[in-house]
């Protein structure tokens, strides 16, 4: 009870100093233990710069555990969500002598979009902020306390493998750079960095990798600054002047107006408190990445070349496999602009040879880059346009053949039935990205391809339903059971129809359903709520998304991995620290996405389509503010149930609506 009570504190603190929508985020949920793998780090709309504890927790991947109140320090990178063992952890500043034991006074701890703060034991306080490129700590000792920073530049979440080189100048800064292994260990990046105090210090001890800062007896504050870049020292300190003269309020005031902006792109009401801190903490996490990947007019591409960015921005840090299903579609309908940057990354991506995992030679913390062919496509056929296509497709020709040879671990995969459904999705994207481009004979080719290796793997695999498809990993799954991973490319349903037929898949689905076969901790099946669709059961989806959303004796049978020992009964998605599902990586903006389309009444069943499956809403009214144009959405019905649904006055009888349709809708209205 303590620990909810703890938590009441540090939200009302948080919402006492947010604006607008902000005032809903509630970044403490989900970090607690292995409930969604996230920090309550400051840090701006896709900035690099990610500042909050790292606490002494096994296998939290964001370095941060809501839990333990022990910490190692503060440190300035970090990827929210994502699986594996972690990225980040970077330049780890612990305000007190090494060995001394530091906790996280949680009556204290606070943070809002953009801001962190918190006591620790001591009396010492720690507050942070961030630019893009740019982590800013301000520690306040009291008198008694030791006025020291102990520096670590070789920390990491996963320290199996990172580097560090440092060096003092006169003017009492610090420069160097660090070198850190990926997510999942499969590669590296390397960032130079920079590094300011306010107050002047003496080195008291230094060592290979550490460093001791010691302050004169009479400081009361110190202001560390850290800039980041990919590109060079130069380049670290070009980041560092860039907030030169600036207070550390008011790079705060400026994080928290960039939170504002992108926060008030959707205005909902008709709704708990709990729902709407949901829906904009979700909003708040998609935009944490990929990150802004700009130093000075220059990017450095995974293959480690410098390359001159004209008025582009060029972004980086990746989860593809999971962030293709809803989190870039939710970009492409609210920040089309930037997201035709990140789609002139993907290009460039594609171009440095795309691996499907990270290289050796990264900018900044990724894990993997598996169907970034459907997200381009997406992108694409929804109107999204100034990247080349074309340039990339001939690296995709280069990815697919790769993955032709037998047992191979890059291009697109077919060593498993998983695999190769996963393979059918990036080939039938293949096709598309071929017609649009002109290029009329790779487009058969590629389309042949594509159905004929999802005819034999879905006939032979999962077409006709045994005992066996309720275990987790069964038949060489990587995760997920046959059950699940039936359904993985809604793109052909059609196809499934014709060999099923669709009542017999309608009854199937209820069934998959029925018997809490799906998985929503996991990815490889979160669109199957949406599937009734596909299968003429338009209304089974509005009552399975709204059971999934408020019904609190949801029952969940499987976790990341395998069954549950005892299945967790409950929503999940709660605002708690240990808010999502047991198991449950938010990755990377993929989960928040999936529960932002749940609540608003259209969700992107096919990735690579134009159209959206609808719905009734959870909101009684949803507002898009798009590009020179708003949206209203409105329920006039229960939520469990829509009779009829109209835009614009015309009824839409299919509850499908096309992403052009929708973006140039008035009104669209649910009786």
């Amino acid at each position: 009870m303590k620990r909810y009570l703890t938590l009441i504190v540090a939200a009302l603190v948080s919402l006492a100093a947010a604006a607008g929508n902000g005032k809903y985020v509630n970044m403490f949920m989900g970090t607690a233990g292995d409930h969604g793998q996230v920090s309550p780090a400051a840090q701006v709309p896709f900035g690099l710069a990610s500042v909050c504890p790292d606490c002494y927790a096994k296998d939290r991947h964001a370095g941060y555990d809501f839990e333990v109140t022990q910490i190692k320090g503060i440190s300035v990178t970090r990827m929210s969500g994502t699986g594996g063992d972690g990225t980040g952890g970077n330049l780890r500043i612990f305000p007190a002598l090494p060995g001394t034991p530091l906790h996280i006074i949680k009556e204290t701890e606070t943070a809002s979009p953009g801001y962190y703060a918190t006591s620790l034991t001591g009396g010492i306080k720690v507050e942070a902020t961030a630019t893009k490129h740019c982590a800013v700590e301000r520690y306040t000792f009291p008198k008694a306390a030791e006025k020291v920073l102990f520096i670590d530049f070789n920390s990491a979440i996963d320290p199996r493998r990172s580097a560090c080189n440092f060096s003092f100048n006169g003017s009492g800064c610090i420069q160097g750079w660090v070198e850190t292994s990926t997510v999942c260990n499969f590669g590296q990046y390397k960032l130079w960095f920079r590094i300011e105090t306010d107050q002047a210090f003496t080195v008291e001890e230094l060592g290979e990798t550490t460093a001791l800062l010691r302050f004169g007896d009479i400081t009361k504050k110190v202001e560390v600054r850290i800039s980041l870049s990919s590109i060079g020292p130069e380049s670290a300190t070009e980041e560092m002047s860039a907030v030169s003269g600036r207070s550390f309020n008011a790079v705060r005031r400026d994080a928290e107006q960039a939170w504002d902006k992108v926060l008030g792109k959707v205005d909902v009401e008709g709704s708990t408190q709990e729902q709407r801190t949901l829906f904009y903490t979700s909003l708040y996490r998609v935009c944490l990445s990929p990150f802004d990947a700009t130093f000075g007019g220059l990017w450095k591409g995974s293959d480690g070349k410098l390359h001159t960015a004209g008025s582009r921005t060029f972004y980086s840090g990746w989860s593809m496999w999971d962030t293709f299903r809803t989190k870039f579609p939710m970009l492409t309908l609210l920040f089309p602009e930037r997201m035709s940057d990140i789609c002139f990354s993907l290009v460039e991506l594609y171009k440095a040879g795309k691996l499907n995992w990270a290289t050796m030679t990264e900018p900044v913390p990724t894990v993997r880059t598996e169907h970034s062919q459907v997200t381009l496509l997406d992108a694409s056929v929804k109107g999204i346009g100034d990247f080349d296509m074309a340039s990339a497709f001939k690296y995709m020709e280069a990815e697919a053949d790769a993955g032709r040879t037998a047992g191979a671990r890059n291009g697109l995969l077919r060593n498993s039935p998983d695999q190769r459904m996963e393979t059918v999705y990036d080939l039938w994207a293949m096709s598309r990205i071929a017609s649009d481009t002109g290029n009329a004979e790779a487009a058969s080719r590629y389309a042949q391809e594509a159905q004929a290796l999802f005819e034999k793997t879905w006939k032979s695999e999962f077409m006709n339903i045994d005992d066996t498809y309720t275990l987790m990993k069964g038949n060489g799954l990587y995760q997920g059971t046959r059950w699940q991973y039936r359904w993985a490319v809604p793109v052909y349903a059609d196809k499934m129809k014709e060999w099923a037929g669709e009542e017999t898949l309608a009854r199937q689905l209820e069934e998959f359903f029925r018997r809490s076969l799906f998985n929503q901790g996991n990815e490889p099946d979160i669109h199957t709520p949406f599937m009734f669709h596909l299968f003429g059961r338009p209304q089974k989806t509005a009552e399975t998304v709204l059971a999934l959303l408020t019904d609190e004796k949801m029952m969940h049978l499987y976790g990341g991995n395998a069954e549950f020992p005892k299945p967790f009964v409950g929503r999940a998605f709660r605002d708690r620290t240990d808010g999502y599902a047991p198991e449950m990586d938010e990755d990377d903006g993929t989960m928040s996405a999936w529960y932002m389309f749940a609540q608003m009444g259209f969700y992107p069943t096919c990735p690579g389509t134009p159209d959206y499956a609808l719905f009734t809403p959870l909101f009684s009214k949803v507002v898009l503010h798009l590009k020179g144009h708003d949206v209203t959405i409105l329920r006039r019905c229960d939520p469990a149930r829509a009779g009829s649904v109209t835009v614009d006055g015309e009824p839409l009888h299919n509850f499908t609506i096309s992403h052009q349709k929708l973006c140039s809708a008035n009104k669209i209205i649910f009786e």
